[in-house]
């Protein structure tokens, strides 16, 4: 089956002449006479930016969203590629409308017309897992419907699977092929794909970030209707926009295009550090903006997650990047054990500045992420840095929300746009209200706790020896002395916070 997969990949890739993209290189020119002579069957007759799209769209979902990813980055392919991956956002051919009521009679056990008031059979938008149509609930509500693709997981699961076979390869014949761990990459990217394949799991990602951003002044979410979802099926509310990449209209109707890019990155930065979860698919078939000029956001089949471990080392990055404290990047890759614990700082420190300080003062339109990508991978290279797989998606993200930026706004700089964000950020991390805030979370478990304590004491001290019971004693004695200073401590920081705060509101 999977020699079979291979097989069509390669045929697809032929039919459509993507090996121009290989043979175009310098090395390999001197191949193209060969090639043409055995491919002469074949009729090129299409530009090549719509063959590649073409190809993507046959080869199925993962290499569609491929396509998607690379659709945003016209810093770094030609714009007429980029303007034919771009309808890879919205534009993927639907699968029939019979299909449609089939999935949908499975879902709710009778057919669409005893579900719906009304319900449109022309999809609206099309992607590469799943295709939305308007509906009419009883009642009323316009709702959108999301469909999923039929048989879209045996091609997923054999994807992944070649996938992987190429992983290994990387593995075993590239020298740095274990340090980029592609086998986590790939594991990483599957279990993704495979919650985008329920969406049941999408709605409940939605129902999350609504949640997250439901006072919001810059982002919307489409309240979910959960009666009517199922793991096919999800039912959502209507949302009218105007796409985003759609420039000229936005400003047709008085949105202030630089404000709205600066929105983009607060509200990246907001899911990421505030909340640790995050819209990992936000190309802009996957974004609308409201009259208002807020934000939508749609299709959440694909979330990111971090830790606080990883949100506390990406803020310090972050943080010491915009305030070109290269040192403090070194460290803070060491601390974390990304880069192994005997590099020298200076070296580093001066290998990322290298990369780096090029780039600063400069707008989005001035800065080449190519080279500076590639400056990076020879520098993660010489040192050994270990790729972190569950930050991929959030480096897909990143890439996005740039790419984002510099279609809406070339001008806008996005290192002095994130900076105050991340400062306030960390501030409230590590300041007083970090403080009072942890202090307030941890207060339910020390209240089913203390009153434990006597019971506790008394059974460790019932279980040791008589002849260890003064060293017990003594242990304990030293450390409820040290919980009493730290007791004091803590209330003396408070008081002085508290303080501070009266002194600050009478002047």
């Amino acid at each position: 089956m999977h020699l079979l997969r291979l097989f069509k990949i390669v045929y697809v890739s032929l039919r459509f002449g993507l090996d121009e993209f290989f043979l175009g290189h310098a090395r390999v020119r001197g191949l193209r006479a060969l090639t043409a002579g055995l491919l002469f069957w074949r009729r090129l007759g299409r530009p090549r930016g719509e063959r590649l799209r073409l190809a993507l769209e046959a080869l199925g979902p993962i290499f569609v969203k491929f396509g998607q990813v690379l659709s945003t980055r016209r810093d770094l392919i030609p714009l007429d590629i980029a303007d034919e991956l771009a309808k890879l956002q919205d534009q993927v051919p639907p699968f029939a409308a019979a299909q449609v009521f089939q999935t949908l009679e499975r879902a709710y056990g009778k057919p669409a017309s005893a579900v719906f008031e009304r319900f449109d059979a022309a999809a609206v938008a099309s992607a590469s897992v799943a295709q939305v149509h308007f509906a009419v609930l009883p009642g009323g509500r316009e709702v959108a419907v999301k469909i999923l693709r039929p048989g879209i997981s045996r091609v997923i699961v054999e994807d992944i699977a070649l996938l992987n076979v190429a992983a290994g390869l990387i593995e075993r014949l590239w020298k740095d092929g274990r340090r980029l761990k592609p086998r986590e990459v790939v594991g990483e990217f599957e279990k993704h794909l495979n919650d985008e394949l329920d969406l049941l799991r999408e709605a409940a990602n939605a129902s999350q970030l609504r949640r997250n951003f439901e006072r919001s002044p810059l982002l919307r979410v489409p309240e979910i209707f959960w009666d009517y979802c199922s793991s096919q099926v999800m039912v959502m509310q209507r949302m009218s926009g105007t796409p985003v990449s759609q420039v000229e209209k936005l400003r047709d109707q008085g949105i202030d295009i630089p404000t709205l890019a600066r929105a983009g990155v607060e509200i990246f930065f907001t899911q990421v550090f505030r909340d640790g979860f995050f819209h990992a698919d936000m190309h802009p078939g996957n974004i609308f903006v409201a009259p208002d000029g807020r934000y939508i956001a749609l299709d959440f089949g694909i979330m990111g997650t971090l830790t606080e471990v990883d949100k506390n080392y990406l803020a310090q990055n972050f943080l010491a990047f915009f305030r070109r404290d290269y040192r403090r990047v070194a460290q803070v890759h060491i601390e974390s054990g990304w880069i192994p614990p005997q590099t020298r700082v200076d070296e580093f420190e001066t290998a990322i500045r290298a990369v780096c300080e090029p780039i600063f003062d400069k707008p989005l339109k001035e800065i080449s992420f190519g080279k500076v990508l590639l400056g990076l991978f020879q520098t993660s290279r010489r040192f050994n840095i270990e790729i972190q797989p569950q930050l991929v998606l959030l480096q897909k993200t990143l890439l996005n929300i740039e790419g984002l930026g510099r279609d809406l706004d070339p001008d806008l700089d996005l290192w002095k746009t994130a900076k105050p964000y991340l400062e306030r950020w960390m501030s409230e991390q590590v300041g007083w209200r970090g403080l009072l805030r942890n202090l307030r979370n941890e207060a339910p478990q020390w209240a089913v706790l203390l009153p434990q304590l006597p019971r506790l004491v008394h059974r460790t001290l019932s279980d040791r020896p008589a002849n260890d019971l003064r060293a017990a004693m003594d242990a304990l004695l030293q450390s409820q002395q040290r919980h009493t200073r730290l007791l004091t401590g803590i209330l003396s920081v408070l008081l002085i916070i508290l303080l501070l705060q009266i002194a600050a509101w009478l002047t």
